[in-house]
């Protein structure tokens, strides 16, 4: 029996070791042992249920709340784990997002597609820009493309900055307002340096195929309109939201994957050493002493972490992993009595430009944004903190963490100053958010012609093509096909969508 050894048991290590046991139930002869350094499975999927004081209970996310449902990977994994009624929709009537200027709060204005309008009547009416800068914006309509792609050529051979190419295209002040707290904040990433093309690579293609982001994204929308129109929901049917969860936190989705993974196939609270070849197999030394032996090995962790154990396997990929940056970043989940709170909740965020100077990166108001969330009469929210410029912020203590959060939100919502949380706790992530810089991609392709070398060898995560969760787990996934067609099983699934994404 071949058997693969991973190391990570976050959702990319998971998704790895559950097409693993899915290949076994199809019939191969293999099987997998998870190694993760932590006692707690599930990476920055981390879901706590917090009891009330005065009774009722909290579903709280540490980490990522959501997934996107215009990427199938989750909906897939979900369906196989049985958790399809799981699947929640965010409560898209209280979807409205506000953008802090000065001290005020101003609304997204209808019709903005992640930061192009394509809506003139919002455009104009909005406070949220000066008129210099709207008219700015509006001349993307006659900007021609910087430079016509040659044939063949893609979004990697024209890469550029985020702050780059929103300057170019819409002014400064689109990437100041809107830009870098949406785009770059998805990312905890520095516009000045966030590669587009592994990033964002649809932006530079709609430029060369339209001309323009604005008609671009007005294409786009007309497409979303009539796939939604081809495809109607099916009577009965879960509303159809872009963000979705899971009824208990999206930690019910890893979990689910170590049960059906076997938990005695899993190993907590161990960390990995050394990474050896042994022969035609591998030896993984854990730092308790103990030494696993395999066919395979996966290394499904940070590329910080995954750098020193790279160094026995292939010095050169360990030298382009340490040349993938990671940022810091804490979340702050807290609640408040609702006599405390403002009377409007009809929304789903708050966005903190780097401009405005606050500690603050976001706000999620976690009770409106999806249900069952909150006992009654309480208000769950979640305050991020950190990023590339404020990674000095993190150096306080939990209780510093707190109140700056608490602090920020009494002042954006005109609360009474002295509005105390029922409770709040803080979720660090120390290095959680790789930086796709510029050259991102040509560095991942490099480290991923090196790997396909390396006989039984793969790497997975969100540090190499997509931080998302889907993306993740398809990470997962390619390193499990790789691994198991180095040791001579050929197996691979169906993947695709049934229907279109998003619908």
């Amino acid at each position: 029996m071949k058997k693969i050894i991973i190391i990570g048991g976050g959702v990319a290590g998971l998704g790895a070791a559950y097409k693993v046991r899915r290949a076994a139930e199809a019939g191969h002869d293999v099987d997998c042992v998870l190694v993760e350094k932590d006692a707690r499975l599930g990476g920055k999927l981390a879901t706590d249920i917090v009891a009330d004081p005065e009774g009722g209970e909290y579903v709280v996310d540490g980490g990522s709340d959501a997934f996107v449902s215009t990427k199938p990977a989750v909906a897939r994994i979900a369906r196989m784990l049985g958790l399809g009624d799981s699947m929640v929709p965010a409560r898209e009537e209280n979807k409205k997002t506000l953008i802090v200027k000065g001290k005020r709060l101003v609304e997204l204005p209808d019709g903005i597609m992640m930061f192009a309008p394509t809506k003139l009547v919002p455009l104009a009416t909005t406070s949220l820009y000066s008129w210099p800068a709207k008219f700015r914006m509006a001349l993307d309509w006659f900007l021609p493309p910087k430079v016509r792609w040659a044939e063949g050529e893609t979004a990697q051979d024209h890469d550029e900055t985020l702050e780059s190419f929103v300057v170019r295209r819409m002014g400064r002040e689109s990437l100041d307002r809107l830009a870098e707290p949406l785009v770059g904040g998805v990312h905890a990433s520095d516009p000045r340096e966030m590669s587009l093309a592994a990033t964002f690579p649809n932006f530079l293609e709609m430029e060369q195929e339209f001309g323009s982001l604005i008609r671009g994204f007005l294409a786009e929308r007309k497409k979303r309109e009539a796939m939604r129109k081809k495809y109607p929901p099916k009577p009965g049917a879960k509303p159809w939201a872009f963000f979705n969860t899971f009824y208990r936190g999206m930690q019910q989705l890893t979990d689910g994957m170590a049960d059906a993974v076997g938990r005695e196939r899993i190993i907590t609270g161990a960390a990995v050493t050394v990474v050896d070849r042994d022969g035609a197999g591998w030896r993984v030394t854990l730092d308790d002493g103990r030494v696993l032996e395999g066919d395979a090995v996966i290394v499904a962790t940070e590329a910080w972490a995954a750098e020193p154990l790279a160094r026995h396997v292939e010095p050169a990929i360990a030298d382009l992993l340490a040349t993938i940056p990671c940022s810091s970043s804490a979340t702050v989940p807290m609640a408040f009595r609702s006599e405390d709170f403002p009377s409007d909740r009809q929304w789903f965020g708050i966005l903190s430009p780097i401009v405005e100077n606050r500690p603050l990166l976001a706000v999620t108001l976690s009770s409106s944004k999806w249900p069952d969330r909150s006992p009654e009469g309480r208000v769950l929210l979640r305050g991020f903190i950190g990023g590339p410029r404020n990674q000095h912020l993190l150096e306080a203590d939990d209780a510093e963490i707190i109140e700056t959060i608490r602090a920020q939100i009494v002042d954006l919502l005109g609360m009474k100053a002295d509005a105390q949380p029922v409770f709040a706790s803080v979720y660090r992530w120390n290095g959680g958010m790789p930086q796709y810089t510029l050259g991102h991609l040509d560095r991942v392709d490099e480290i991923e012609r090196l790997s396909a070398e390396v006989s039984g060898f793969a790497l997975a995560g969100g540090a190499y093509r997509g931080v998302g969760i889907p993306n993740c787990i398809e990470s997962g996934e390619r390193a499990v096909t790789k691994v198991l067609a180095d040791v001579g099983i050929g197996y691979d699934e169906d993947t695709s969508p049934k229907r279109p994404p998003g619908l």
